[in-house]
């Protein structure tokens, strides 16, 4: 037996769960039963947690699962206004700049162009992957599984959305290209009349969305929709 603590505002408890897995029975409805950690492979039987608790592993102490996660409708929302910011921090300019009555700005897209242009165009291929190729690419794959699971179908392709969902996680950088802009921005503020554009709000909060949405509560997805294992 082992021992997964539960950590709350609330006084902590302690959950007893089973280190084993019955191999014999593995339809979706026994799997939903049972959480596993990522990076142990230690398998305990899952508890019910409230909104303010979250299990950990009790041999390596990961994350297993949090209480009070977002449902499907909450979910797909959510995918829907990212949806809406990540056109609109394509379309519009992120950044302004003015000097003696001349003026320049440049949207997220410019900015990957006009690093291509010179001798450091490998780093606009990163770029371009990793501000406007895989948030795009999540959000296009969070909407179509969610939106079937919404109607309590299985999207066709589900296996290869989700698992494509988890490799593009870290490859979704969007945090770090709004830190850059803002210490670029503070840099140039000095010499230059620098001027946040509208899309560099949008480019903020579509990196909000998107840790919301994409943590471990589109996991459950598997469970909720019962996909049968293959």
């Amino acid at each position: 037996m082992a021992i997964v603590q539960t950590k709350s505002e609330a006084p902590s408890r302690c959950l007893q769960s089973g280190t084993s897995l019955d191999t014999g029975r593995s339809d979706a409805a026994t799997r939903s039963n049972w959480i596993i950690c990522e990076h142990c492979d230690s398998v305990y039987a899952r508890a019910p947690l409230k909104r303010t608790e979250a299990s950990y592993c009790a041999r390596c102490g990961a994350l297993l699962e949090r209480g009070g996660g977002l449902n499907i409708e909450k979910l797909l929302a959510l995918t829907l206004a990212a949806g809406i910011l990540y056109i609109l921090a394509n379309a519009f300019p992120v950044i302004q700049i003015r000097m003696e009555g001349l003026s320049n700005e440049a949207s997220l897209w410019q900015s990957v162009l006009a690093l291509a242009e010179g001798r450091i165009t490998p780093i606009a291929l990163v770029a371009g992957l990793a501000i406007i190729f895989a948030p795009g690419l999540q959000i296009m794959l969070l909407g179509w599984v969610l939106t079937f699971a919404y109607f309590k179908q299985i999207a066709p392709g589900f296996r290869t959305c989700m698992r494509t969902l988890e490799h593009l996680r870290p490859w979704s950088m969007l945090e770090v290209c709004l830190l850059g802009i803002l210490v670029a921005i503070i840099k140039l503020a000095g010499m230059l009349n620098v001027y946040p554009g509208a899309g560099l709000w949008a480019v903020a909060m579509l990196a909000v969305l998107l840790i919301l949405i994409a943590n471990r509560d589109i996991r459950r997805l598997w469970d909720d929709l019962q996909v049968p294992v293959r």
